[in-house]
């Protein structure tokens, strides 16, 4: 990674370096602040022929995920770029207000796939557990606590790290310190403080926060 890629916030950072170390040699990468392109860098496999300064335009992966204020993974046909592809955008979200946001350029032949198990900690040792049999994930003291259907462990990575890396299908960010697996999800209630509240299979009771009510809606469309 290019040096002046460590110059950004420690948040932008963060899911740069994380997206490059899971996903295949052939992404391009481009990251933006709210108006236009910070950087970019292509692959061999695909180059938009972005250039730092371009803004955003309309239609694109970026703009999606800046417009949503959320993670989106897209097909975005040639009428953007010139060239179809699948872009993940990752919005960095500061005080409600998307600070940056990063996107994974794909070329529409690209296998992208999640990882199927994260290793948990308890005590001195480490367990892989599957990522299907995750219920929930919560926020604490800056890693996440993994709650799953046979074990209960930290990870060493935080929720907003994990959250990119977790299949968007199933994971949402409900709240500022939970992601839920939709699919362990047994009833949702009405709540006058977090406007909802989930029921979730082994019984606890998960939060969804004001902030993230309306797209936790959409994901369900209710």
């Amino acid at each position: 990674m290019e040096q002046f890629v460590l110059d950004f916030d420690p948040s932008t950072k963060a899911v740069m370096e994380t997206l490059t170390r899971i996903l295949p040699a052939e992404t391009s990468y481009a990251v933006a602040n709210q108006q236009e392109f910070v950087y970019y860098r292509p692959s061999k496999a695909i180059d938009l022929k972005i250039k730092p300064g371009d803004k955003i335009r309309p239609g694109s992966a970026t703009h999606r995920a800046l417009t949503l204020k959320q993670k989106v993974f897209s097909y975005i046909d040639s009428s953007v770029y010139g060239k179809s592809y699948y872009g993940l955008s990752v919005p960095v979200i500061e005080e409600g207000k998307p600070l940056s946001v990063v996107t994974a350029i794909f070329p529409v032949w690209s296998t992208i796939s999640y990882p199927k198990h994260l290793a948990i900690k308890q005590g001195d040792c480490w367990y892989p557990v599957a990522v299907d049999d995750i219920l929930y994930l919560e926020a604490v003291n800056r890693k996440a606590k993994i709650y799953a259907r046979d074990m209960t462990g930290m990870h060493k990575y935080n929720l907003s790290v994990l959250e990119n890396l977790l299949p968007q299908d199933r994971f949402i960010r409900c709240h500022r310190s939970f992601i839920v697996n939709v699919d362990a999800i047994m009833e949702i209630q009405p709540d006058f403080h977090s406007t909802f509240l989930l029921i979730m299979e082994n019984g606890a009771r998960v939060p969804v926060s004001q902030t993230f009510a309306s797209s936790f809606r959409k994901f369900l469309l209710f």
